[in-house]
C-alpha cells in the first residue's frame, strides 16, 4: 500500500516509513526481554508486548529522531527505553486497577499472578535504564528518568484524586500529564536530543509530545462513554463503575445542582452504585454539554500539538506531516 492513500492511518503510514527502524526496534525489544534465570518473565513481557499495540510511543522517538537528520542507531536503543517504560507501567496499572482485560485480551495479573506483574514491570524498568546507558547521555538519562518518576507520581496521585469530588480540571490535568503525556513528551524530546536538534527545536518537540499525550488521554476517557467497544476493547462505562473521575464527569460535577452532586456522591465516592446508574450519568454528561466540552478540550490541545510541530523549521517536512497527521487522527475518532 502506497504511503500516500487516505486510506492508511497516520501511525500506520509512520510505521510504513520507519519500518527497517522498528524492526531493529522489535527486535531488541525481544532480545532484553528474554531472561535465562527467570522463564517466567518472557511469558508475561511476550504476552503484553506482542498483543497488538500500535508501537505508537517508540515510533514517535524514531520519527523525531529521524525527522531531525539523526542516521546512526541509538534512536533504537531509546526507542525500546520508551516501549519497556510504557509496558512496565501497564503491569503495574493492571494490578492496580484490578483489570482482567487490555486490548481485548485478558490481562497479564489474570493469566499469571499480580506478584508476577509487578515484578516483571520491575524488571522491565531494570531493562529500560540500562539501554538508556548504552546511549551514553547523562541527559536522554536525565529525561527518560525524570519521566519514569513522573509516571509514578501521576499514578500515585490518581489513587487519592480518582474517586474525590474535590478533584478538579487542575488536578486531572496533574494527573494526565503524570500518567500519560510525561512518556509522550520525553519520547519525542529524547528523539530531537539524539539527533542534536537546536535547543529550540527539542522544546517544540517536547511540547508536541506533551500536548498529543494529553489530547490522547482525554479522548481515551471520553471514549469510555461514548466509544465502540469493538473498536476500544473497553465496555462502556467502565471508568464510571470502576468510580474514575475523568474530564466529563469532572465537568459534570462541577455544573451539578444538589440532587446531582448527590448522585456522584453516592456512585463515585462512596460507589454505591445500582441498576440505571450508569444510564443516568450519561443523561448528566448530556444535560451539561460536558462531552462537547471534553472534545473541544481535545481539540485545543491537538491545536496545540501541531503548532509545536510548525515550530521546526528544520525538521523534514513528510515526518512533519505525519506526526501532524497523527495528531488529527487522536481526536478524529471522537470529532
Amino acid at each position: 500500500m502506497s504511503l500516500d492513500q487516505p486510506s492508511q492511518k497516520p501511525h500506520d503510514r509512520l510505521a510504513a516509513a520507519l519500518a527497517e527502524d522498528l524492526d531493529a526496534t522489535n527486535e531488541l525489544i525481544r532480545a532484553r526481554m528474554a531472561s535465562e534465570n527467570a522463564p517466567r518473565i518472557p511469558e508475561v513481557t511476550a504476552h503484553l508486548v506482542e498483543a497488538g499495540g500500535k508501537r505508537l510511543r517508540p515510533l514517535l522517538t524514531l520519527a523525531s529522531a529521524r525527522m531531525m537528520g539523526y542516521e546512526e542507531s541509538h534512536h533504537v536503543h531509546l526507542a525500546a527505553t520508551v516501549e519497556f517504560i510504557h509496558t512496565a507501567t501497564l503491569l503495574h496499572d493492571d494490578v492496580v486497577d484490578e483489570s482482567r482485560q487490555r486490548r481485548g485480551k485478558p490481562t497479564a495479573n489474570l493469566l499469571w499472578d499480580n506478584k508476577s506483574s509487578v515484578l516483571v514491570g520491575d524488571y522491565l524498568f531494570a531493562r529500560a535504564f540500562q539501554l538508556m546507558v548504552e546511549c551514553g547521555s547523562l541527559r536522554i538519562l536525565d529525561i527518560l528518568s525524570n519521566a519514569s518518576a513522573t509516571i509514578a507520581e501521576g499514578e500515585v496521585l490518581q489513587l487519592s484524586a480518582a474517586s474525590n469530588l474535590a478533584t478538579d480540571e487542575a488536578v486531572y490535568l496533574r494527573v494526565v500529564r503524570g500518567k500519560t503525556a510525561a512518556l509522550f513528551s520525553a519520547a519525542t524530546e529524547v528523539g530531537g536530543v539524539i539527533a542534536g536538534a537546536p535547543e529550540v527545536e527539542i522544546d517544540a518537540l517536547r511540547t508536541y509530545g506533551d500536548a498529543l499525550g494529553i489530547a490522547f488521554q482525554i479522548v481515551d476517557d471520553l471514549l469510555d462513554y461514548e466509544g465502540d467497544t469493538k473498536a476500544t476493547g473497553k465496555n462502556v462505562g467502565d471508568d464510571f463503575r470502576e468510580r474514575k473521575l475523568t474530564l466529563p464527569v469532572i465537568k459534570a460535577i462541577a455544573a451539578a445542582d444538589a440532587d446531582e452532586r448527590a448522585f456522584w456522591s453516592r456512585t463515585i465516592e462512596k460507589g454505591r452504585q445500582e441498576e440505571g446508574d450508569l444510564d443516568h450519568a450519561l443523561t448528566l454528561l448530556d444535560r451539561h454539554g460536558t462531552l462537547d466540552a471534553t472534545r473541544a478540550a481535545a481539540l485545543g490541545w491537538i491545536a496545540e500539538a501541531k503548532e509545536a510541530l510548525a515550530a521546526l523549521d528544520s525538521a523534514d517536512p513528510a515526518f512533519r506531516e505525519m506526526l501532524a497527521d497523527l495528531a488529527d487522527y487522536v481526536v478524529e475518532r471522537v470529532s
